[in-house]
């Protein structure tokens, strides 16, 4: 091997190490707040910085590495959705809508949505309903999670979602409220029923 070649690989690997020492929290919380999933977001920074090392040679310096970096995490976090949306819509909990209305198309008795128990408004604040909730989210159909992630999570609003995910405008109010109701069953059953 050449000598300069093997100087710039050094550096390269100085810089990705000094990088990977300065970002790789807040690159891993942002993750971790746009998939609520603690090995994806932690799958996401790590290939965040494989994609970052594999083209150090084209970073031109224009912005700050931070902002270089959590560029190619969005792209990461977007790409990590558009699969979940190919993956088949399948209903893990058992139920699909029927489970929801009668033949007339009206609530049914047992599955119409009930008063929740006491003061719900600091429930995200209760590590324990945290770990149900993101129980339930993984439950739900790739395409079901990754709308209601970047609709609530993301904050994103439908039209970007639609083209994020590359559904369309029905299709993307269809599975959001499919998710909606799935989502309220599962923790009807897996915490206020517990």
């Amino acid at each position: 091997m050449n000598e300069p070649l093997k100087n710039v690989r050094a550096d390269a690997n100085e810089v990705m190490k000094s990088w990977v020492t300065i970002y790789t929290h807040s690159l891993y919380e942002w993750a971790y707040y746009k998939v609520a999933d603690k090995a994806t977001a932690e799958d996401l920074v790590q290939e965040t910085f494989l994609s970052a090392f594999q083209s150090l040679d084209r970073f031109k310096q224009e912005s700050q590495p931070k902002t270089w970096l959590f560029s190619i995490l969005n792209h990461k976090i977007i790409d990590h959705f558009r699969k979940r949306v190919k993956s088949p819509l399948v209903d893990e909990g058992g139920a699909g809508l029927d489970y929801y209305f009668d033949h007339h198309g009206e609530w049914g008795d047992h599955s119409r949505p009930q008063e929740w128990p006491g003061d719900d408004s600091h429930l995200l604040d209760h590590p324990e309903f945290r770990t149900t909730l993101d129980e339930c989210m993984q439950r739900l159909p790739g395409s079901w999670s990754a709308a209601l992630q970047l609709k609530y999570l993301s904050e994103k609003d439908g039209k970007e979602i639609c083209q994020d995910l590359r559904i369309s405008s029905s299709n993307f109010w269809q599975i959001l409220h499919r998710a909606k109701l799935q989502l309220r069953k599962c923790l009807e059953i897996h915490w206020f029923k517990k």
